[in-house]
């Protein structure tokens, strides 16, 4: 469904994507992700046309959106993070206006069951006759998600679909997402590790304009999976934790706190290592408790900061 070759994308000096290549199926969900500036959006926008790459080659169901830009777009549906809409337009002209702008069918019967079905099927179809200007976050965004469902495109392109929803709308529009993705290939945005493990059945992870990983979720945690690597939450300080472990030759890779005056981390030493009694007895030796440690699996959130933090360590040259 669509092909990346050798996509670079540079604004005068800054460079935001440096040689880009994949390849995604019909039919598949794939989740970019990457922190903010990884160059997520911009791959999006490229995608569907809305800037033009520095170099590399794009083709969309067949077509090369550089040499065949109408066609690659009438196959794409876009979903942008931040979606501009007429607040004095009601649901149903809006998207009635949508379909103008696409080309889609000028047989009004056609146009209306067209219609009707999308709107059904994204919960709006009560909400026709609201004025959009009206209508809460989550409808909105239902809103949005119908406009880029308009034409049944092959490609659907959705940018940080949940932004800004409550946990029953995310609830709500990953299944949408989901059912989506039965029909149609999906590209997903997001910084959120749950929302792209909770959606998509491969990850491509962006970090400074690179692709570092590429498979899915449980496959790239198995990559990391080990029996010399321990997760662990201390009580105390980093900088107290990162000295008493110190003598111990392990790689140590902070997770976000979740306890107060905790610290959660990972720590990784030399294959077919047992760090436990080590790490007990360096923590102990510290006066610092050790609240909780498993060597469980590790999750998505865990290989993406060890990736991210691998790339970071050899852009500036550390070993």
């Amino acid at each position: 469904m669509i092909e990346v070759r050798d996509l670079e994308k540079r604004y005068g000096d800054k460079v935001v994507l440096r040689g880009l290549n994949f390849s995604v199926a019909d039919g598949e969900i794939v989740g970019l992700l990457g922190l903010n500036g990884a160059g997520k959006s911009t791959t999006m926008n490229i995608l569907t046309g809305y800037i033009s790459p520095t170099g590399g080659t794009i083709v969309i169901d067949g077509h090369d959106i550089l040499k065949d830009p109408l066609r690659a777009r009438r196959v794409t549906g876009y979903l942008p993070e931040q979606l501009a809409f007429y607040g004095e337009m009601r649901v149903g002209e809006y998207l009635d206006f949508v379909c103008d702008l696409k080309g889609y069918s000028k047989k009004r019967a056609a146009r209306r069951s067209h219609l009707e079905e999308i709107c059904e099927r994204v919960g709006i179809a009560h909400m026709r006759s609201r004025l959009i200007r009206n209508l809460s976050k989550g409808y909105r965004q239902r809103v949005g998600f119908a406009q880029a469902l308009i034409g049944k495109p092959k490609l659907l392109i959705l940018d940080e679909p949940t932004v800004g929803l409550d946990p029953s709308q995310i609830i709500e529009i990953r299944k949408l997402i989901r059912d989506v993705g039965q029909e149609s290939t999906v590209i997903v945005s997001s910084h959120i590790l749950q929302e792209i493990q909770a959606i998509c059945a491969r990850v491509l992870v962006l970090h400074g304009g690179n692709i570092i990983a590429d498979g899915a979720p449980d496959a790239l945690t198995g990559l990391r999976r080990a029996n010399n690597r321990l997760s662990v939450r201390v009580r105390g300080t980093m900088d107290a934790v990162q000295s008493a472990l110190e003598p111990l030759g392990a790689r140590l890779t902070p997770l976000q706190p979740r306890e107060e005056d905790a610290v959660d981390l990972i720590i990784e030493g030399a294959a077919g290592r047992d760090l436990r009694e080590d790490v007990f007895f360096a923590l102990s030796k510290a006066g610092l408790a050790l609240l909780n440690t498993f060597a469980g699996e590790p999750t998505l959130e865990d290989v993406f900061l060890r990736l991210v933090g691998e790339e970071r360590a050899q852009e500036e040259g550390e070993p």
